[in-house]
């Protein structure tokens, strides 16, 4: 199956990059794995340090102005990274979860880049980004509600509905990673003229750990305007 990028978001945001892992074949263990927390939750304190809040750091701030082009106040929905940075800059690391997601967390907060996941075999057709129609089924990550997203939000959905609303703000329940998941594929999302060696840099990190928690299969790819289309 194919996870694929609608020009529309290239013409909206034309250096948007996703950094594309798929990994097939894993061992998702909801042991807790060895990840160094403490030395970069420093470093990301050191680093933080110079800025009056984390919302004015660039590369949140580039995702700040983005939610706003398609109507979503940025204050009041966070995207992902912005969260896990807040809660750790208040000495709250992620919750545990299991080994990708950990993996996939301690990137995110290491590069600070958005990083999403979903279970490939609950998935149903072709993964896409674009423009949400408003109708589309969405049921959040531990949550029971329909919630479907306002017309002309960014959302990744699939056949049966959107796997995560407001780009990168939150995920669904029906293709989550649990410790059960075989097949899974991860997206580091960048914007705001995102250096690529440090999108490559990240992408590396992630696959090693993955590979050395994990095992299985691991390829990698990065989507652009000029490839915008990746094969799962």
């Amino acid at each position: 199956m194919p996870l694929h990028i609608q020009p529309s978001i290239f013409h909206t945001y034309p250096d948007f990059r996703c950094g594309v892992i798929v990994a097939k074949g894993i061992e998702n263990t909801k042991e807790k794995i060895d990840l160094p927390w403490d030395a970069m939750q420093q470093e990301l304190v050191k680093h933080f340090d110079s800025y009056e809040a984390p919302s004015r750091h660039p590369h949140i701030l580039a995702w700040r102005q983005a939610y706003k082009t398609f109507g979503t106040d940025p204050q009041k929905y966070r995207c992902s990274v912005e969260a896990l940075v807040r809660r750790t800059l208040k000495g709250e690391p992620p919750m545990h979860i299991n080994a990708l997601v950990d993996i996939y967390n301690y990137i995110s907060l290491k590069y600070v880049v958005p990083i999403g996941g979903e279970d490939l075999d609950a998935v149903q057709g072709a993964i896409v980004l674009d423009q949400a129609k408003g109708d589309e089924p969405f049921i959040r990550l531990g949550g029971e509600e329909n919630e479907p997203p306002d017309p002309g939000e960014v959302v990744y959905k699939d056949e049966l509905g959107v796997l995560c609303r407001r780009w990168n703000w939150r995920e669904a329940d029906r293709t989550k990673l649990t410790e059960s998941t075989r097949n899974a594929i991860l997206e580091i999302e960048t914007l705001g003229g995102y250096d690529a060696t440090r999108l490559q840099a990240a992408l590396d990190e992630c696959t090693k750990l993955i590979q050395e928690h994990c095992g299985g299969e691991v390829h990698v790819q990065v989507l652009d305007k000029e490839q915008a289309t990746a094969v799962c």
